[in-house]
């Protein structure tokens, strides 16, 4: 099975969604949409989400699923807002509980916030499967830039989230709570063990140094051969040393604080106050 496969670029935060489409047919997923914020003001837009609904509206598509790779920390998810315009069933992986409690914690959530994943409609682990129309998805657990990371695997397509990027730009950090450069360089061998010709679309672009032009889609052997960071055989020892190290040079995402406290609630905004605000938290000396 090959799936049509349409890529939404945002410029703001390098993030590609997708509308993954059954070849003969109308149903279709969405994966990793995004929702705009202006950290300045605190204000929140849908103009991305709103073109991806256009587009499932113009084509008359019917929204099965709308897909989390992992709870992103440098964008926040347009889900439940694209669910309620067009339909379809929120699915992330049951690591998000991990998550849940370790930013629970640092946002000081309190007892109120769940955290047992139930504010998704689907938790994926290792091995399960799903349909969109008559396409097959497959579920791969590929943990080590988050514990929740997962990469689906949709006929000759696989969306890999931050796990990889192009193989001129290299691989996801694993600095941030949770995160293991060891248990990404495991998780990515599932990846580079597919069939050669498989299709990969990366989650973000950030035009590597000498490109021109934004790129999200390459191949299983391209990465394998090309990869900047674990293409051509290289080492466990020797990609952990490497990915360690730069770690260490990157500061956080500009939209980490915010996203976190929405993604981990499947794309919702905390519970408002008494008169009807919603506020998100800002913790000191905590990241």
């Amino acid at each position: 099975m090959t799936p049509e496969v349409h890529a939404f670029f945002d410029n703001a935060t390098n993030t590609v969604s997708y509308v993954v489409r059954e070849p003969e047919g109308r149903a279709c997923a969405i994966v990793d949409s995004v929702l705009d914020y202006d950290p300045a003001s605190g204000r929140t837009d849908t103009a991305s989400a709103d073109r991806i609904i256009a587009f499932v509206r113009e084509n008359v598509l019917r929204v099965e699923w709308i897909l989390e790779t992992h709870v992103h920390a440098d964008h926040l998810s347009a889900a439940p807002y694209i669910q309620e315009k067009v339909g379809g069933k929120i699915g992330i992986g049951d690591r998000i509980t991990v998550v849940q409690d370790t930013f629970g914690k640092i946002f000081n959530e309190g007892t109120e916030f769940q955290r047992d994943g139930s504010q998704f409609d689907a938790l994926f682990k290792e091995g399960d499967s799903f349909h969109v129309g008559q396409m097959r998805g497959d579920v791969l657990h590929t943990p080590g830039h988050t514990p929740a990371c997962l990469t689906y695997v949709i006929g000759d397509a696989v969306f890999v989230g931050d796990t990889l990027f192009m193989p001129d730009f290299g691989t996801a950090r694993c600095d941030f709570p949770g995160g293991s450069s060891e248990t990404l360089f495991r998780s990515i061998q599932k990846i580079l063990a597919l069939p050669d010709e498989t299709r990969v679309f990366v989650g973000h672009d950030y035009k590597a140094p000498g490109r021109d032009e934004y790129a999200w889609e390459t191949t299983v052997g391209e990465q394998k051969a090309l990869n900047v960071h674990i293409g051509a055989g290289r080492s466990i020892e020797e990609f952990t040393r490497m990915r360690d190290a730069r770690d260490k040079t990157l500061g956080m995402p500009r939209l980490i604080l915010p996203s976190l406290q929405v993604n981990m609630r499947a794309g919702h905004m905390p519970p408002p106050d008494e008169q009807g605000n919603v506020f998100l938290k800002i913790p000191v000396n905590k990241l």
